[in-house]
């Protein structure tokens, strides 16, 4: 097991770990200041997170409160998350993309008494909801030039010089030690406010248990050590960021880099080259593409030894995982086309990865054989908030691509008689904040989470997701459709951001298809100039999406293939409320906007 420190609390976890870092200078963290990346030692976190604490625990929040957090990575994150857990309190974390309403409706139904902005932006959505926050009673800015003029507002800083303040140094440290001490297991520390594709949010009460259970089990699944180093540039809010990239990396004595934004993340790899990274399929899948263009603006020659560096590739990892004789002249040529290519793309990528993390939705077939090429473990994992959040993860070295591995040492998994992932375990959540009935609807009598995902055991006895179950509809023709896997194969090209397969009770399948409007420019060159609007609506763009959907669902059975889809004028955003925070698509926001457009297309006649 990696983790070389014991802890049954989150509150004992980071005592444990500061302590036996606290005379060395090894860095905790890393953060990007006057133009390059300063490091943070355990004994300066230690010192600094004491200070909040205590700070917070002299303006009155105590144990049990919520606190809340809207903020972007950086350093005080985990300062704030970490003193809010070992003085008993629950912090409330969001998205910083979320609406004033949605701040308002989160804060008011966890009767958060304060929450933590990062900046003068964020403060507006907070001062915007104060008036339906009747428990509020003070909120911190990270910045120090965002206070305003507000009675409630304090800073970051005051509130560390409050706690400085409050008692000698050596008390401090004695009396945040006896608080942290006093957290139980079962204790409430976090609620994590589900994005949802439907609906209100639901808050998740994940307890200390729950969190240090879901941490013992992800570090004997993936090898984390006191040499990695991790870059940060999923929400910390989220949960799959803050297990596997908050607290394995924390448990395991490893450093973390927090990425300036997610534009900047190609940038931070060189300069950080860090060795393990957690991510979303959409970076992958990007870093994929944006090499497979830039091979194609290289000279014939180049192009023909990509491909057949490619093709060596490929036949290479097939041997290796049948686990059959490599052979002596493919070991020679797999060595070659590593240094004349795949070494190339591992240096854009700082050079140092290791391993990659998958989560948070399916990772493709085709960008998961694309990295193995490239000489890249990806630990493709599942779970949800729901489940602290981890319930399997591939293991290094012997990864089923297509899959997202076994369940977890302390989870059991089981599939119902409809195909419905069932999971159950000491990470499963104490319930949903304030809805006594949704949380009997998820969890039953037995304990088990019902996960409202479908899937089946591959015979390796690895885990496949096929859909959400919700998502599975029944055609006119009294046909089971499951549009995971034929979206996800539209999602290939190179053309398309995202499929949205619609056919509930009709005859056959038709499509929206939100295009990667920059590949299509770049492929249909005679209309580069046209505004989106016009290229989406133009036949030539039409006639090329319409062969890649015909390539990619040749296989699929002929009730499966999309008959007729429309291109959509503009891209899916969270900001217009098509995608989750995540990047899931809400279904049914995405089918209410494009309702007139659904119709025509079930209104046309086939020629």
């Amino acid at each position: 097991m990696n983790v070389q420190i014991e802890f049954s609390t989150i509150a004992e976890m980071f005592l444990a770990r500061t302590r036996t870092e606290e005379n060395t200078s090894k860095p905790v963290y890393s953060r990007k200041a006057a133009g390059k990346y300063e490091k943070i030692t355990y004994k300066q976190l230690r010192e600094m997170t004491e200070c909040f604490a205590i700070g917070l625990l002299e303006i009155g929040v105590k144990r049990g409160d919520r606190v809340g957090i809207i903020s972007e990575n950086r350093l005080e994150w985990p300062i704030v998350s970490f003193a809010i857990s070992c003085i008993g309190a629950a912090d409330v974390p969001i998205f910083p993309m979320l609406s004033a309403k949605q701040v308002e409706y989160i804060y008011e139904n966890c009767g958060a008494i304060c929450i933590i902005v990062s900046n003068a932006f964020q403060l507006g959505k907070v001062l915007k909801a104060l008036p339906q926050l009747p428990e509020l009673r003070h909120i911190i800015v990270m910045n120090d030039d965002a206070k305003g003029s507000h009675y409630l507002v304090k800073t970051m800083s005051q509130i560390m010089m409050i706690g400085n303040e409050a008692m000698p140094p050596e008390e401090r440290s004695n009396y945040f030690a006896s608080m942290a001490a006093q957290v139980e297991p079962d204790n409430l520390v976090s609620i994590i406010y589900t994005s949802g594709t439907t609906g209100n949010p639901k808050g998740v009460m994940l307890t200390h248990r729950n969190l240090c259970a879901n941490i013992f089990s992800t570090l004997q699944a993936i090898p984390i050590t006191s040499q990695d180093v991790f870059l940060s540039y999923l929400p910390l809010c989220h949960s799959y960021e803050r297990t596997a990239g908050f607290y394995c990396s924390f448990a395991s004595g490893a450093v973390t880099a927090f990425a300036e934004s997610i534009e900047r993340v190609p940038d931070n790899i060189r300069e950080v080259q860090p060795t393990i990274l957690t991510s979303v399929p959409q970076l992958f899948e990007r870093i994929r593409h944006r090499t497979l263009a830039s091979i194609e603006k290289e000279s014939p020659a180049k192009k023909k030894i990509f491909a057949w560096a490619l093709r060596i590739g490929a036949q290479y990892i097939l041997k290796q995982r049948e686990h059959g004789n490599i052979g002596v002249l493919l070991e020679m040529q797999y060595r070659l086309a590593d240094k004349l290519v795949f070494s190339k793309i591992r240096e854009r990528l700082g050079g140092r990865l290791r391993l990659f993390v998958s989560g948070g939705a399916s990772l493709p077939v085709e960008t998961a054989v694309f990295f193995a090429l490239l000489g890249f473990a990806i630990i493709e994992g599942y779970g949800l908030t729901e489940s602290s959040p981890i319930l399997t993860a591939n293991r290094q070295g012997s990864e089923e691509i297509g899959t997202v591995g076994k369940p977890l040492a302390n989870v059991e998994i089981q599939l119902a008689d409809d195909g419905e992932i069932l999971a159950r375990g000491p990470n499963i959540m104490k319930g949903y904040w304030n809805d006594l009935t949704s949380t009997d609807e998820a969890i039953d009598k037995d304990g088990w989470l019902h996960t409202g995902d479908v899937g089946v055991f591959s015979s390796s006895g690895n885990l496949k997701i096929t859909d959400r179950k919700k998502h599975i509809f029944v055609s006119s023709g009294g046909k089971n459709i499951t549009p995971l896997p034929i979206e996800s194969a539209v999602a290939q090209s190179k053309y398309v951001e995202y499929c949205i397969l619609i056919g509930e009770k009709r005859e056959f399948c038709c499509a929206l298809i939100a295009p990667n409007f920059t590949e299509l420019k770049n492929e249909l060159q005679e209309i580069a100039n046209l505004p989106d609007r016009e290229l989406a609506s133009h036949s030539l763009a039409y006639t090329l999406i319409e062969k890649e959907i015909a390539e990619r669902l040749a296989d699929f059975a002929k009730y499966e293939r999309i008959r007729r889809f429309v291109i959509l004028a503009e891209p899916l955003t969270i900001e217009t409320g098509e995608l989750t925070p995540k990047y899931s698509v809400k279904r049914k926001s995405v089918e209410a906007k494009y309702a007139d457009a659904i119709k025509k297309l079930y209104e046309k006649t086939d020629n």
